[in-house]
């Protein structure tokens, strides 16, 4: 089955009841047994029009057609921000509170940028809101399931997360080889537990996820 197009109509609702901006939030790496996990945010208002042909949640595309629609959805968005909480940080906090960290740091520099946090709600992608508690004085949040598949915003924010966040795996090989991170970016494959098992875990790796099975 074909999956439909995302679109505007939640944005624009929202919008439409008074919000200044609508701010698409989506997660990436949160599976992950190695390397950051990354939240991802893009910033629509009204006017927005123009949606990048083939925009899809990143899950839904390859990764040629991720590297070639991130530059597009990081122009066709007002603002966007990535914010990353370390594997240390996973270890140390949890998966959980580090989404929160992550998206505090995603926000604070669309703060940074000029953006009215305070003025705009944030569009979660999910039935969780793991975001509000991060914060000393939240925005309000909407969850949707589903979102990165059907708003564009939330779409958006999740293909320049997910390339973010792979180039970053990708240029750690430099660092820390024989993990193959170009092609496993960090996620359990069976070659990346190989690895582990000749080398050892690295930095990058979370520690306590090696230790039991990776949440999805």
């Amino acid at each position: 089955m074909a999956v439909a197009d995302p679109t505007l109509s939640v944005e624009r609702s929202i919008l439409k009841s008074g919000a200044r901006y609508v701010i698409g939030c989506d997660e990436v790496g949160r599976g992950a047994i190695a390397g950051p996990v990354a939240v991802g945010l893009s910033v629509v208002e009204v006017g927005v029009r123009g949606i990048p042909a083939g925009l899809r949640d990143s899950k839904l595309l390859s990764e040629k057609r991720r590297e070639e629609l991130a530059p597009v959805a990081a122009a066709w968005v007002r603002y966007s921000s990535v914010g990353l909480a370390s594997a240390e940080e996973v270890d140390r906090i949890g998966i959980m509170a580090s989404l929160g960290l992550a998206g505090k740091r995603a926000l604070l520099a669309l703060h940074e940028a000029g953006v009215g946090i305070h003025e705009s709600v944030v569009l979660l992608d999910g039935a969780h809101d793991w975001l509000t508690g991060a914060l000393v004085k939240p925005p309000r949040v909407q969850t949707r399931v589903k979102a990165d598949r059907d708003c564009a915003s939330v779409a958006a924010a999740s293909v320049i997360a997910k390339v973010h966040r792979d180039h970053l795996m990708i240029e750690a090989d430099g660092d820390h080889p024989g993990y193959g991170w170009p092609g496993n970016k960090g996620y359990g494959s069976a070659d990346h537990y190989a690895a582990i098992g000749t080398l050892g875990p690295s930095p990058l790796h979370r520690h306590t996820w090696l230790k039991q099975p990776a949440l999805i």
